[in-house]
């Protein structure tokens, strides 16, 4: 029985589990509030809830020894946007959100589970981010450069641990993801010009499933009616 391990179980983490769930994985599950651990419960009786914080580099030792073989590791850690305006208006902490919690909750789950990964010598680790990752935008100055980070952390490390057995991938979905906590923004729009969490669910399947022959180390999902920037 294969295992997933996932940190961020609030909403794309919590679809994750179930679809594979029902595929007869073995399930474990980060999350930072014990809420979120009962709302995963209720809906994959069968997970295993784990209480921690990915920017806590003790938590994300303890989380992996404690989960012990992973074949499946995937970091859909987020947080919102703290500023939205140009680089030249943004207030001395405008950083901070990122460079203070969400770049060390990404780096400690690479560079820990990459480690475990490389000690199997097989698994996929797999890195979820936005489309900021490749490419400024206007307003998103300070969430732009976490995203550029995250995807130089991840080409660094699937480099480093491809001729381990280990496949790494950044998945960068360059849209608003459908959920409960976008839905307002999503109002009257076509489906299309969002993503549902199913369809990233799909994807991390397919960067999971591939032949070490083929291995795709960064993809990026975008509905087709996303203003789309090359």
């Amino acid at each position: 029985m294969p295992t997933l391990l996932v940190f961020g179980a609030r909403n794309l983490g919590r679809v994750l589990c179930r679809e594979l769930a029902a595929d007869g994985w073995r399930i474990a599950a980060v999350a930072r509030t014990e809420e979120t651990i009962l709302t995963l419960r209720d809906e994959v009786p069968e997970a295993v809830g784990l209480l921690g914080d990915a920017a806590v580099a003790s938590d994300v030792e303890r989380i992996l020894a404690d989960v012990g073989d992973v074949d499946l590791l995937v970091n859909a850690i987020t947080t919102f946007p703290s500023f939205a305006g140009p680089v030249h208006e943004a207030p001395p902490d405008a950083l901070d959100a990122y460079v203070g919690a969400l770049l060390p909750g990404i780096f400690n789950v690479l560079r820990v589970g990459g480690r475990i990964l490389a000690g199997q010598r097989h698994g996929t680790l797999v890195q979820v981010t936005g489309g900021s990752a490749r490419r400024g935008n206007p307003g998103r100055g300070p969430w732009a450069a976490a995203a550029f980070a995250t995807r130089a952390l991840v080409q660094s490390q699937a480099a480093e641990l491809r001729d381990q057995g280990v496949h790494v991938a950044l998945l960068i979905v360059d849209a608003i993801i459908e959920s409960e906590k976008t839905k307002h923004w999503l109002e009257d729009e076509p489906p299309e010009r969002s993503a549902s969490m199913e369809d990233v669910v799909n994807a991390i399947r397919y960067l999971h499933e591939q032949s070490p022959r083929a291995w795709t180390h960064e993809l990026q999902l975008t509905p087709a009616l996303e203003r789309w920037i090359p």
